[in-house]
């Protein structure tokens, strides 16, 4: 009798993965919490599991005391001396046998309720114990079952049940009871509900796992994954960076004929990988990102916000976009930036109206210059000479400025150095406009979009200087 049920425990613990002394720890509650039924409340009450019989033992405990209050709970001084002699002391608790044959049906129910119970929690914690710092590893298991759309898979030899919910599933992949299966590790509960193990097929981390198994450049270290994003079952963008100069970090990626990344998609039941080489330089790096589709160029639009504006030749904008738009969001969730895709005909008419529009502001005298102390007669007499221009008022000398203007030479060359100062400021708003909105991404036009200011006539003491030529659009 002994040895079978010692036996029971022994399997118990190994099937459950736990030692045999919390089964019996489970045992002894299982039939205190059964007694407790038919015994006061107020008594004290212990339980011992017998190695030799196989039997819980029950028994009242009673603690020595000078003078008895509680009689259920303490027992006199005399009264223990004349049970134990004078081995009996104050504070020695003493146990009384009690019988145990009145638990019957429903307290050998409660009692299997209670075992079950302390197996569970302790097989539980077990789990946790084990797996808490294993999230992100991959492991491998079998289909068991199916519930609700969810997948059950048997790991550990099918000691451990783990849960592939729908939602972490690759709508591509399709399985069948007894299928094997591959997942990453995404979440380990350590509460009383459920499955503690959350498996996921869509985690990027898996497809990190993977490129780590199947190249060994990757798993040396000498490659190293910055970065992998997905759309599961349909495509993924993987960024690599070689620390070794003469190593190809997509070519080792990629592997001989493709066999790596090819073992790679036939495991994520055909999902399209692109492999694109890590920059540190974010146009660099959004450039390879957006592959295949070629770029022409990319121009930083905000450091602050991080947004680059990426210019496409016109047949290839379809490609740099991808399916509903799939291509460029998985390249702005790989680089973190956002990306600000246009066509080259869509960017040529943007410049055109903006080019436009500073015409319109330029002729309508918004940019002026002045030149200080000449008053309208003066003024004519420099448009009758010729001087009706900025360029025209800085190429002659200030000897002949001084006799037309019919003032010092002093004051000519003062009036030189004001136009050119404000000629500076014209032509520094110009190239301003210029680097931003430039189909160039970048390369202003000045010369051929700055302002020519000229000459016009002023009713008050100083003279304005007026842009009148058109501003030219170069591409």
């Amino acid at each position: 009798m002994s040895n079978s049920i010692q036996q029971t425990i022994e399997a118990l613990a190994k099937e459950k993965g736990i030692e045999p002394d919390l089964i019996i720890t489970a045992i002894e509650d299982a039939v205190l919490t059964a007694s407790r039924r038919y015994y006061p409340a107020t008594e004290n009450l212990r339980t011992k599991f017998n190695v030799e019989t196989g039997a819980v033992e029950l028994f009242k405990v009673r603690r020595i005391v000078e003078q008895v209050i509680d009689s259920g709970t303490e027992l006199s001084l005399k009264e223990a001396q004349d049970l134990y002699g004078d081995e009996a002391e104050i504070d020695m608790e003493v146990e009384f046998p009690e019988s145990t044959e009145m638990l019957g049906r429903i307290a050998a129910q409660t009692a299997k309720q209670v075992i079950f119970q302390k197996v569970r929690e302790a097989e539980r914690k077990n789990v946790y114990e084990e797996f808490h710092n294993r999230t992100g590893e991959v492991i491998s298991g079998i289909v068991k079952r199916f519930e609700n759309g969810d997948i059950i898979v048997e790991i550990e030899g099918g000691r451990i049940e783990a849960l592939l919910p729908r939602r972490e599933q690759s709508r591509a992949e399709n399985y069948t009871n007894g299928d094997r299966i591959r997942a990453v590790i995404r979440e380990v509960n350590e509460n009383t509900k459920g499955q503690q193990l959350i498996l996921s097929r869509t985690d990027p981390v898996l497809l990190i796992k993977l490129f780590e198994q199947e190249v060994p450049e990757i798993y040396e270290g000498t490659v190293v994954v910055r970065g992998a994003v997905r759309e599961a079952g349909d495509r993924a963008k993987v960024a690599v960076h070689s620390r070794d100069r003469d190593i190809d970090p997509v070519g080792a990626c990629v592997g001989m004929k493709g066999t790596r990344v090819q073992a790679i998609i036939r495991e994520l039941r055909g999902e399209k990988i692109d492999i694109v080489e890590w920059s540190d330089d974010p146009v660099v790096f959004v450039t390879n990102a957006i592959s295949p589709a070629p770029v022409q160029r990319v121009s930083v639009v905000s450091d602050e916000d991080k947004i680059l504006e990426v210019i496409i030749e016109d047949r290839q904008l379809s490609l740099a976009i991808g399916k509903k738009g799939q291509n460029v969001r998985l390249a702005a969730k790989l680089t973190g930036w956002g990306i600000d895709i246009k066509s080259d005909e869509e960017k040529r008419r943007e410049v055109e109206a903006q080019f436009d529009e500073l015409g319109d502001m330029e002729d309508e005298d918004s940019v002026a210059l002045t030149l200080p102390g000449l008053d309208q007669e003066q003024l004519r007499k420099l448009s009758a000479a010729g001087l009706d221009t900025a360029d025209s008022l800085l190429e002659t000398s200030a000897i002949r400025l001084a006799e037309v203007a019919e003032v010092d030479e002093a004051t000519a060359e003062m009036l030189q150095e004001s136009v050119r100062e404000q000629l500076a400021q014209v032509t520094a708003a110009a190239t301003a406009a210029a680097e931003s909105n430039s189909y160039d991404s970048g390369t202003p036009e000045t010369d051929e979009t700055s302002p020519k200011p000229t000459l016009a006539e002023n009713v008050s003491d100083e003279t304005e200087l007026n842009s009148t030529d058109e501003p030219k659009t170069g591409h």
